[in-house]
């Protein structure tokens, strides 16, 4: 297993540990992100793993049904990644990414791992639930980002750095840094 593999497997856990809790009462709930509903950003998550998945000219999986079970289709989508990234052949194959062409596992690192921790939150925030983010995976994520951080405020990317205060956690450190006010 890859150390992008292991990233990908403890945000992944995170993510749906949080979809696993949603309520059918929550889907239509706001979020803070732009206009997005709980329902609309699960979709979000599923269908960014779809379209990087979908750099590795396989058969597509099917596009998100935004109606049907997002709580399983986000199984099988996290499970399809999990999948191409234990395989070695799938996870160092080159495609097109972020910075040109590149690994797969890599654009994985940069782009599906930050993204997907930072919903986490997003999540976490809109359903109520626990809004700590796993620690090993904050450092692995902005040990990612620091060294593309223009590249990754690009519009649709993160927002520009927030700055923290001194004595700010970690979490709170890492948040401002892709942009969200803790």
């Amino acid at each position: 297993m890859s150390e992008v593999s292991a990233l990908y497997e403890l945000v992944a856990t995170g993510f749906t540990s949080r979809v696993d809790q949603i309520a059918e009462t929550q889907w239509a709930t706001p979020t803070g992100h732009e206009d997005w509903s709980v329902q609309d950003m699960v979709a979000h998550v599923i269908s960014t793993q779809q379209r990087v998945l979908g750099t590795l000219g396989e058969p597509p999986l099917e596009s998100v049904d935004e109606d049907g079970d997002l709580k399983e289709q986000w199984r099988e989508a996290s499970g399809a990644m999990q999948d191409a990234l234990n395989d070695r052949e799938r996870g160092t194959k080159v495609i097109r990414g972020l910075l040109g062409r590149q690994p797969f596992e890599l654009l994985v690192g940069q782009l599906i791992c930050p993204d997907t921790l930072v919903h986490t939150w997003e999540l976490s925030r809109a359903t109520g639930q626990a809004e700590t983010l796993d620690p090993a995976a904050m450092r692995a994520c902005t040990a990612i980002l620091t060294p593309i951080d223009e590249a990754v405020r690009r519009p649709g990317g993160f927002a520009d750095k927030i700055p923290s205060p001194a004595d700010a956690d970690e979490q709170t450190k890492f948040l401002h840094f892709v942009g969200q006010p803790a």
